[in-house]
């Protein structure tokens, strides 16, 4: 079996949880593919033990990789989306971060979930992503994210205006510091700080979230994530920045947007003692009390 693995950076306290991996990985007779600046960081801080086959881009993965491991916290799970793009591989979040939705295996986890994975013992989820249809070619061939479109102002002086249709519907003139598109996966991200609702993965919505809203009776919409959702500027703003997960482009404010669903999506390994709502009890603490 071929597991790659995909690393920004790991901690002092992170490198015994990413050897104990290699090592398991190894013993379980797996060939290895690391992402190369990843591997450049681990080389002399890990004894790998093994050859290793280095990858830099999406052409290195596609039809080479069985499955894909994500070793960080969600921002290391976003930025494994323009490796995997529309491939299929599986991908399975090691938390060596912080809070993670997306990278629910913890520390403690890690030795029990590589033999689930090993054995074949999980499933698939299947989470949506958003694609920018227009401006064209604004984001290259990265035109899609798995958390959320982003449009903010770059002026701090005067708000936002943006005009919402969906499906050609007008929807809301909304005043506000930004605006955000979010899919289901990207509803316990920057649009649940927004006051955004959370939304099960399978849910098959977005919901439009609007950031710092002038207006207080404005409140986050849930359409069928099946809408095309046009954003036009307007307002003192000349420019505006817009956002696909942790990527950012300036744009004039005679642009126009134009968002959808993507026509991929990202399958997210999920093992039988994990699902959904259990990652919300664990992360969010909920039913827990914590005057004990």
């Amino acid at each position: 079996m071929k597991i790659g693995l995909f690393g920004k950076n790991v901690t002092d306290k992170g490198i015994q949880y990413l050897q104990q991996l290699v090592d398991k990985l190894k013993r379980a007779h797996c060939t290895l593919l690391v992402y190369e600046p990843f591997l450049n960081q681990i080389r002399n801080k890990i004894t790998l033990a093994c050859e290793v086959e280095p990858f830099n881009t999406h052409a290195d993965l596609r039809n080479n990789c069985d499955l894909l491991f994500s070793i960080g916290g969600d921002g290391t799970m976003l930025g494994i989306i323009s490796l995997v793009r529309d491939s299929g591989i599986p991908v399975l979040g090691i938390n060596l971060g912080r809070l993670g939705f997306l990278s629910s295996i913890s520390r403690d986890e890690i030795l029990p979930a590589i033999d689930e994975v090993i054995a074949g013992n999980y499933q698939l989820e299947q989470r949506t992503l958003i694609s920018l249809e227009r401006p064209e070619g604004l984001f290259g061939e990265m035109n899609f994210a798995l958390n959320e479109l982003s449009l903010t102002k770059t002026d701090n002086t005067s708000l936002a205006v943006i005009e919402v249709f969906v499906d050609n519907k007008f929807l809301n003139t909304y005043w506000a510091d930004g605006l955000l598109v979010a899919t289901p996966t990207g509803s316990t991200a920057y649009s649940l700080s927004c006051y955004g609702p959370i939304i099960s993965p399978d849910s098959e919505n977005f919901v439009i979230t609007p950031i710092a809203t002038h207006n207080l009776t404005v409140r986050p919409i849930v359409v069928p994530d099946s809408s095309v959702i046009t954003l036009k500027l307007s307002g003192r703003n000349k420019q505006y920045l817009t956002g696909l997960d942790s990527r950012y482009k300036t744009i004039s404010n005679t642009e126009e947007l134009v968002v959808k669903r993507a026509g991929f999506r990202l399958n997210l390994i999920q093992l039988p003692n994990k699902d959904f709502f259990t990652t919300l009890r664990e992360k969010l603490l909920w039913g827990k009390d914590q005057r004990n």
